[in-house]
């Protein structure tokens, strides 16, 4: 039970990183999420039913993320459409896009071929098979996590975090902003697609329903993450996404469990994710604005006192 939690959230937390990179690094609002997360399922089943590596299943439903991405920046930057919308029309559109890649079929299930999670247990033969995949999940999410640390570091990736604080500043730099959208958006939906391979290895087939509501608990799992601790480095903001996605899948497990004890159904949850989101969201302006007037206060009393000081300085002279 504990071990299916935790894997359950280190699955979703790629997804979370991946929302996190568009919407607090990028500060854009992309909903291309939805769709990309049921096209990296569907890719990486049908890469393994048709006998593709395990590795190479994975890496082309990261690519099929990267390219949907793409084509929301590119719709954003070429029809001046805001990415809002432009997120929405990708995902509409790639709901089609995945029952093709299914062969027409709205699940396909991978009860007959081996999966990353149905070899892990020959890999870690001294671990339990529950331990063995929380083991394998975790080395690949600390891959894929260490990867974005250090690509955040380079100048592209600097340049990118400038984007979503000050686009203006960038074009200042002569950088085209269009360019890295395109690399943004297509890098945060990789790992969006990258999340929906796994996660259809975990479950044991691919939906085209899949990304229903993946936004939503995506930013949910964001809030809860950032209740745990503040920072602007790379490296903790992911570590902090990975642990609101893992908070965020234990909520909803004893809210399954235990939720008939004051009423609470599955059908509640989506409820309750957005109550949540609403809740972090207002808490997180309070925050800010407290800590606004605080730092204004501040900067008043040192104003007063520095006032204070010449004029005694003066009086002495």
């Amino acid at each position: 039970m504990l071990e299916g939690i935790f894997v359950d959230g280190l699955i979703f937390s790629l997804m979370v990183i991946g929302i996190l990179i568009s919407y607090r690094i990028l500060d854009i609002a992309d909903l291309t999420c939805d769709g990309s997360v049921a096209t990296g399922a569907a890719v990486a089943t049908m890469a393994i039913v048709a006998g593709l590596p395990i590795f190479v299943a994975l890496l082309l439903s990261f690519l099929a993320g990267v390219v949907a991405g793409m084509i929301t920046a590119a719709i954003h930057n070429k029809l001046k459409i805001p990415g809002l919308l432009a997120g929405i029309l990708t995902m509409t559109m790639l709901y089609s896009i995945n029952l093709r890649i299914l062969g027409n079929k709205a699940n396909v299930p991978l009860l007959r071929v081996e999966t990353l999670y149905s070899k892990l247990p020959d890999a870690f033969q001294f671990l339990p098979p529950e331990w063995a995949s929380l083991v394998g999940t975790l080395l690949v999410v600390l891959f894929v996590k260490v990867l974005i640390d250090i690509f955040f570091r380079t100048d592209l990736g600097v340049s990118l975090g400038a984007m979503g604080g000050n686009e203006q500043m960038v074009i200042s730099q002569g950088i085209n902003p269009e360019v890295l959208k395109l690399i943004g958006l297509g890098l945060s939906n990789g790992l969006i697609a990258l999340s929906g391979g796994l996660l259809a290895q975990y479950q044991g087939f691919a939906d085209a329903n899949l990304g229903i509501g993946m936004v939503v608990q995506g930013l949910a799992a964001i809030m809860l993450g950032e209740f745990l601790f503040s920072t602007n480095r790379i490296s903790l903001l992911t570590l902090r996404a990975i642990f609101g996605a893992i908070i965020y899948k234990a909520l909803m497990f004893f809210g399954r469990k235990y939720g008939y004890l004051v009423n609470i159904t599955p059908n509640d949850f989506k409820l309750l994710t957005g109550i949540l989101v609403i809740v972090s969201l207002f808490v997180a302006q309070t925050r800010s604005a407290a800590s606004t007037a605080g730092a204004k206060k501040k900067a008043i009393a040192r104003s007063q006192a520095k006032t204070m000081s010449n004029k005694e300085d003066a009086t002495n002279a």
